[in-house]
């Protein structure tokens, strides 16, 4: 398998990481909570996602033929709390993966130095997806540490526990070296 071919299984293990990540936070807290905010300025768990998918059908669709800043795309109402049930929230959450998804899969190696543009501003194709790979991050995180102060003292930990570094480094070296992908490893875990 060539470099190319290597980073594209590579971005697209990462952004089903943080998928998981971002469902499996969401599972945790009641889904009346998924719609808190916490002051005027901040958002709920369900504006994220309705950010995120609005973004992400944004940037995704026709990704290497059209602008990644669609003009059918109304960002400031992706701001809006509009989203009702958990069942509408997670259509959202899966329709824009999905489409991120079918994109990614869509590219070929040799594309990965095309540039495309997002925002009338040229990206080549894998400045493009780190772009996104660093985005969706940062807003999985705010779901995250959201569904966390929710849950409080019943929130179960997506990573190595607090205060459990040395039982989970314990674990982690009295086996034999791994040589599967610690992406592969953790999906495993929280699934």
């Amino acid at each position: 398998m060539d470099n190319e071919q290597i980073y594209l299984e590579s971005i697209k293990k990462q952004f089903l990481y943080y998928k998981t990540l971002g469902e499996a936070a969401i599972n945790q807290v009641d889904p009346e909570q998924l719609f808190v905010t916490f002051n005027d300025d901040s958002n709920s768990i369900a504006t994220i996602v309705k950010h995120l998918w609005g973004n992400m059908l944004s940037r995704w669709t026709d990704f290497l033929s059209t602008d990644g800043e669609k003009s059918w795309r109304d960002r400031d109402s992706e701001f809006e709390n509009d989203i009702n049930t958990k069942e509408d929230l997670l259509i959202k959450w899966n329709e824009g993966w999905t489409c991120l998804f079918n994109a990614i899969d869509s590219i070929h190696a040799d594309q990965l130095s095309q540039i495309i543009y997002i925002r009338n501003e040229g990206h080549t194709v894998i400045e493009a997806i780190n772009r996104q790979l660093a985005h969706y991050p940062y807003h999985v995180g705010q779901i995250i540490y959201a569904a966390k102060v929710l849950k409080k003292s019943s929130w179960e930990s997506l990573s190595v526990p607090k205060h459990g570094s040395k039982e989970y480094n314990n674990d982690k070296f009295s086996k034999e070296r791994a040589t599967q992908n610690f992406i592969d490893e953790e999906l495993k875990r929280i699934n």
